[in-house]
């Protein structure tokens, strides 16, 4: 049944590649948690206190709140589908809550973080061209990482200095990019190596082949590393940064959640907390209530 359902969200929901793979995993979790628990691992037959204890286990073994909650959100979409095939009748999730926690600040970079970047980067020898593009175009066009590493050479359009990008739920999307950019997008091809890969995705490996996400990731944190001190230095947060940067200079958010993909804009507001201080001293300098208290 496992399998099935791997292939139901991949072909009816349109998951990507990644979130099957995260599926899987918590899937096989739980199934050898109830090989060594319960002696079998008949996922069907897995009742509410199962997956209490699974719960527990997880907890003890120092998983993380947000961990424990996407494997139980993994399971709850295991079990819908089970109810909705007809192989049970009641889900063990039902009634079952996630857990609470406060989710970590997501502090993103300065501007004037990004611009030591730059000039960090531009002292760099050719070989680290592609991981410097690698954090400019994650920083100017907001996209995530696993959209970033499944780019295609055919969905860069430098004619109208845009980009395409498939982005959760297959859902595809157009994203403006600056001359800047475009200059180094062209300046790598120029470089890279012109194999086969050429033909399909964009940023290769130094063999030719697609990137993987530990690249991505070991490449923003290495050389985000020599310009700030922050604890967080992910893909992640160049796409918190550049929705708080293109906000702070006056964006509509409408557009932004547009850029980004949010599927509401909700997701897209997050990001106007980020500065909070700058709006209250724009607040105090700008506001009639503000001015008159100022000057009691």
């Amino acid at each position: 049944m496992v399998e099935r359902f791997l292939e139901y969200i991949a072909v009816e929901k349109r998951y990507s590649p990644h979130t099957l793979t995260s599926y899987r995993k918590d899937l096989e979790d739980f199934s050898t948690f109830l090989l060594y628990t319960e002696g079998h691992e008949n996922l069907a037959q897995a009742d509410k206190k199962i997956v209490r204890n699974f719960m527990v286990y997880l907890s003890e073994e120092k998983i993380s709140k947000r961990s424990i909650n996407r494997k139980l959100s993994t399971l709850r979409s295991f079990y819908l589908f089970l109810l909705k095939v007809g192989e049970i009748k009641i889900s063990p999730l039902e009634n079952i809550q996630s857990l609470k926690f406060y989710a970590e600040k997501q502090i993103p970079f300065s501007e004037e973080e990004m611009d030591q970047h730059q000039s960090v980067a531009g002292k760099s020898e050719n070989q680290g061209l592609l991981k410097e593009l690698i954090i400019e175009t994650l920083y100017q066009t907001g996209i995530r990482r696993a959209e970033l590493v499944n780019l295609l050479h055919e969905d860069v359009d430098f004619g109208k200095g845009e980009i395409k990008v498939i982005g959760k739920g297959n859902k595809a999307r157009i994203i403006p990019v600056s001359d800047k950019l475009l200059v180094q997008l062209a300046e790598y091809l120029q470089v890279r190596k012109p194999l086969e890969a050429y033909k399909t995705y964009f940023f290769i490996n130094a063999k030719g082949k697609k990137l993987n996400d530990k690249f991505v990731y070991s490449a923003v944190n290495t050389y985000l590393s020599l310009v700030t001190s922050k604890k967080k230095k992910s893909p992640h947060i160049l796409r918190h940064s550049f929705a708080t940067h293109v906000l702070e200079h006056g964006a509509e958010i409408s557009k932004v959640k547009m850029i980004m993909g949010h599927t509401s804009l909700a997701s897209t507001q997050v990001y106007t907390s980020a500065n909070i201080e700058q709006l209250k001293k724009v607040f105090n300098k700008a506001h009639p209530r503000a001015k008159k208290n100022l000057d009691l």
